[in-house]
């Protein structure tokens, strides 16, 4: 699975889950970006308690991670090196689950073609060549591929143009995927997990989303990482080509 570089983060979660539900899980990360983020890179994927408890110190129940890499997804070759390296760990890959995404902000005013170019790249360019590489080399009959979008279908966002086009696009792609790949026993869904508390959010923000939250708080990473677990699963057999919002309720229009 991508896009698991802090401990704070949704990959991270689903990362852990997964572990402690007995899959081996081989992770890819990409810390320099978020260290150029307003949030920061956080705790190293190399601290055990993050995402690679095959260190010392490993927590109980996650001994199944079994190996990351470091890869930049801008790379046109990183996914398909990225597939290989897990199936030399793990033997054979199942699952793959993209939570990757480069955060790319901008209004209508502000955006520039590099900043489109960037977030199409790693958002969708390298997702649909991991999905490629992914299913080049399955060999069993019951694979799952797990891609992780955003509310842009649900409200505005406005402010963010570059992330929500590549967003859309992956929301958009999720069916014929699940189309072509249903033959081979593999299934492809998406997951909208609405606003999730991974500490990038300031004051103003965290407020207003409470606010705009029936329940009253923000989503964790666990809540995210439960619903991705289950489509990863067997159990998630007969369910294909949906994007799937859960996010609590948010009401995207505002309190």
């Amino acid at each position: 699975m991508t896009g698991v570089s802090r401990r704070e983060g949704i990959g991270a979660a689903i990362a852990r889950r997964l572990a402690a539900a007995g899959a081996a899980v081989f992770t890819q990360g990409w810390q320099a970006h978020d260290a150029a983020q307003p949030w920061g890179a956080g705790a190293a994927p190399e601290t055990p308690e993050v995402a690679q408890p095959w260190g010392p110190g490993a927590a109980p129940g996650t001994e199944g991670l079994a190996g990351h890499l470091e890869a930049d997804l801008a790379d046109p070759a990183a996914p398909a090196a990225l597939l290989a390296a897990a199936r030399i760990a793990l033997g054979h890959v199942d699952v793959l689950v993209a939570n990757h995404a480069a955060s790319v902000g901008g209004t209508l005013e502000e955006v520039t073609a590099e900043a489109i170019d960037h977030a199409l790249v790693v958002n969708v360019r390298a997702t649909l060549l991991l999905v490629q590489a992914f299913a080049a080399g399955f060999e069993r009959g019951h694979g799952r591929v797990v891609l992780l979008t955003s509310g842009q279908g649900r409200g505005p966002m406005a402010g963010e143009l570059p992330y929500a086009a590549s967003k859309a696009a992956l929301s958009g792609v999720v069916l014929s995927l699940s189309d072509h790949l249903a033959p081979r026993g593999i299934t492809v869904n998406a997951v909208n997990p609405g606003p999730t508390d991974t500490g990038w959010a300031g004051d103003d923000v965290r407020s207003r989303v409470e606010a705009a939250m029936p329940r009253g708080r923000w989503g964790t990473p666990d809540d995210a990482a439960r619903l991705v677990a289950w489509l990863a699963s067997e159990e998630s057999e007969w369910v294909t080509g949906q994007v799937i919002d859960s996010d609590g309720g948010f009401r995207y229009g505002g309190a």
